[in-house]
């Protein structure tokens, strides 16, 4: 009951009219960037960062909140209406949702989508809330060997799980973890890639790394592959379901949390392999298997849903442990460093107001969602008709504009586009660009952790295997690490006769 009093406490902080204010301007800012093609929650939230330094830390992540989850719905509107995912979660929203707006029954698509979103949101949210006051008070007793095992848990996991290869995933991951080495270090002073510039002594700013590898990145991508066609949107209607439609979507909407928000709490890459395992598992288990290919909307409900929960885990996750698991928690553990605040097991403990009133604006973010996003479908169908040229020249000036505001130095845009250059050669030979962000935001603690567990140890390697816990984790790592090799050895054949 603690943690539902001190959620009580939280709406008191999130019901205030500028919280109010702040909840509704995210949502509707996320869901209309999102809806955008190719630009996804964590592009939305890093062109945004620079917005929120004038905020409070408490009305700048309840925005925030409010961008994650208007830009995961506006990615699964972009993918039914124009089979054009928004951002990754919302891919295989396009596998059931555009056949059926093709078909005429892009409302009822919508429609399923959001309400799952609802629904999935505030299982996951509810969910956050009884599980992570436990989870960061388990975490206060943990110190630098498990703290740092955990950190290469999220190394290893995210290399595994993201981009065609483990060996580009492993590359990515180098870079960010070089960028992240530059500047002074912080236990001798000593600069480190710094090239003698006394510019970059005090390091890369996060911002303008997420923002040049994700913004800056995607538009010359983009901008590389640009064709003078625009796509004409498809007539929405309005969005609604009927009794029909109910009895075939609300055991997915439900169904959807149970996976979505276990996969969102661990570092295996976001909302993409729930909303995926949702869609596999409503397919075995639908009544209507000759729909599925051509419109089934337990397809689109289901993973939406899962989506939507993933979003609650990976939040639990950031601010539990201070552990980014997707590239939009990254962004966000950032944005909590710029404010000084490290989030973490002591999190709760220390910024408790912050933390109960950000989740409780998780609660009422959904339902600002969807209120809003109901009937303002056909005006974000709209926003699909933008050229893409006008789109992304924006995107870059946004992004320069940012960039500059973090520090006020022409320096800043140089490095914003030496590393949205960096951006563009991972786009062009498959290297997952989360690794590298997750390598910039945890590369400078896990070397921190690293160096106070072998000063406990007085240098020797045991003292990263001195707890148990830390064992643990090695030992799932091992796991990870071996599982491809193991899957491949031969079964032992039964003797037959």
């Amino acid at each position: 009951m603690d943690a539902f009093g001190s959620l009580l406490d939280g709406f008191g902080t999130a019901l205030t009219p500028m919280s109010l204010l702040w909840a509704a301007i995210g949502v509707l800012l996320g869901t209309a960037i999102g809806v955008l093609p190719g630009i996804g929650p964590a592009m939305a939230v890093a062109l945004l960062l620079p917005v929120t330094y004038g905020l409070d830390p408490t009305g700048a992540f309840i925005m925030f909140a409010g961008i994650y989850y208007g830009a995961m719905f506006g990615g699964s509107t972009t993918s039914i209406l124009l089979n054009t995912p928004g951002e990754s979660a919302a891919v295989v929203a396009a596998m059931e949702g555009h056949p059926m707006a093709t078909s005429g029954r892009g409302a009822q698509a919508l429609a399923a989508a959001a309400i799952g979103h609802f629904t999935g949101g505030m299982i996951g949210t509810l969910l956050l809330v009884a599980l992570a006051p436990t989870i960061a008070d388990l975490a206060v007793d943990f110190g630098a060997p498990d703290f740092f095992a955990i950190m290469v848990l999220a190394f290893i996991a995210v290399t595994s799980v993201l981009g065609a290869s483990r060996i580009r995933g492993l590359a990515s991951l180098l870079i960010g973890l070089a960028i992240g080495l530059v500047g002074l270090d912080q236990m001798t002073g000593q600069q480190r890639l710094t090239f003698g510039s006394l510019q970059l002594a005090d390091g890369i700013d996060v911002v303008v790394v997420a923002v040049g590898l994700f913004a800056i990145g995607e538009a010359l991508w983009v901008a590389a592959h640009l064709r003078r066609t625009t796509a004409e949107a498809i007539p929405v209607g309005r969005p609604w379901l009927g009794r029909a439609d109910l009895r075939r979507t609300w055991k997915p909407w439900l169904r959807g949390p149970l996976i979505g928000f276990p996969f969102g709490a661990v570092p295996a890459g976001g909302a993409e392999i729930p909303t995926f395992l949702s869609y596999v598992t409503e397919k075995r288990l639908s009544k209507h298997p000759d729909e599925w290919g051509r419109g089934a909307i337990e397809g689109v409900a289901g993973p939406e849903s899962a989506a939507s929960a993933s979003a609650a885990g990976t939040l639990g996750t950031m601010l539990t442990l201070g552990l980014p698991t997707t590239a939009v928690a990254a962004v966000m553990l950032a944005a909590f460093q710029q404010y000084g605040i490290q989030p973490g097991p002591l999190l709760f403990q220390h910024e408790p107001d912050l933390v109960w009133g950000l989740i409780a604006s998780l609660f009422i973010g959904m339902v600002l969602l969807l209120a809003l996003n109901l009937p303002l479908a056909p005006l974000w169908a709209r926003l699909l008709r933008i050229p893409r040229q006008y789109l992304y020249a924006g995107i870059l000036f946004f992004a320069a504009v940012g960039a500059y505001a973090v520090g006020g130095e022409v320096i800043d845009l140089v490095i914003l586009l030496v590393i949205g250059l960096v951006g563009f050669g991972m786009r062009r030979y498959g290297l997952p660009v989360l690794p590298a962000v997750i390598g910039v935001i945890l590369g400078p603690n896990a070397e921190q952790q690293l160096r106070r567990a072998l000063q406990i140890s007085d240098g020797s390697l045991s003292g990263l295997v001195s707890t148990p816990f830390a064992v643990t984790v090695y030992v799932i790592i091992l796991l990870i690490v071996l599982w491809p090799l193991l899957r491949r050895l031969p079964l032992p054949r039964r003797r037959t006769g």
